[in-house]
């Protein structure tokens, strides 16, 4: 008996123990982040504005490759070429440092590098802000971008003044207007249909999306038919179950 009650009294503590672990680990984590990522803005604030502004492309890809060469002898390969140029656009599309640092408690610096490419200023924050409100993972930022979702909201059909205007509210109240949320009802990431798909198509996707759905859930669910036929008013239809 009194084993039972040690082990149990172990145990206890030894989860508690483990999240204070865990919550030290994550503290750690994104304070490292933090600073990896200002750093890398500073830096290419620095290139921006010491070295390449008013300079032709040439001298700054010289200038990038010996810089490079030289940081990564000492400081490792987080420091070629390529980054820096990420580095020196990341400060180029995010020239202001109040916004940074208040960016980087949210968002880490893969999120910042899926974000940099991105054409459209109004895009771009649009996926900053709603990456960090709504806590986005990198995988799900990508995903994000790559199925269109803003070019889908109605904010990206709104006049450029009043889109800015939504977009600084959710920068400074975190409150999401619906024309940030909705989008084309036609578009069903899911089905993973093409641009350009018949009616026909659809139909055969979302059936094949509900018969996987209800074979998962196992017994006590039955899939009956694709389509079944309904007499109404004494005609026949033809509809999906």
């Amino acid at each position: 008996m009194k084993k039972n009650v040690e082990d149990i009294v172990v145990s206890n503590f030894y989860k508690d123990v483990r999240c204070l672990i865990e919550e030290a680990r994550h503290t750690v984590a994104s304070t490292v982040n933090a600073a990896i990522t200002m750093l890398y803005w500073q830096i290419g604030k620095r290139v921006n504005e010491e070295i390449l502004k008013g300079k032709r492309a040439e001298y700054g890809r010289e200038i990038i490759v010996s810089l490079s060469r030289q940081l990564i002898l000492e400081y490792g390969n987080n420091f070629s070429g390529k980054n820096l140029r990420r580095m020196i656009q990341f400060a180029d599309v995010y020239p202001s440092k109040e916004i940074v640092v208040s960016l980087i408690r949210h968002l880490s610096w893969t999120h910042f590098i899926a974000l940099i490419p991105l054409k459209e200023p109004l895009q771009r924050e649009f996926y900053t802000e709603m990456c960090r409100v709504e806590r986005w993972s990198v995988r799900t930022l990508r995903k994000k971008i790559d199925s269109m979702l803003y070019e889908r909201t109605a904010i990206s059909r709104k006049p450029e003044e009043l889109a800015k205007h939504e977009l600084a509210e959710l920068r400074s109240n975190d409150k999401i207007s619906p024309d940030l949320v909705f989008r084309d009802p036609y578009v069903l990431d899911f089905l993973n249909l093409k641009d350009i798909y018949s009616e026909s198509d659809m139909e055969a996707a979302i059936l094949r999306e509900l018969e996987s759905f209800i074979l998962e859930l196992g017994a006590g669910f039955t899939f009956v038919a694709r389509q079944k036929r309904m007499a109404i008013d004494n005609e026949d239809f033809t509809r999906l179950l």
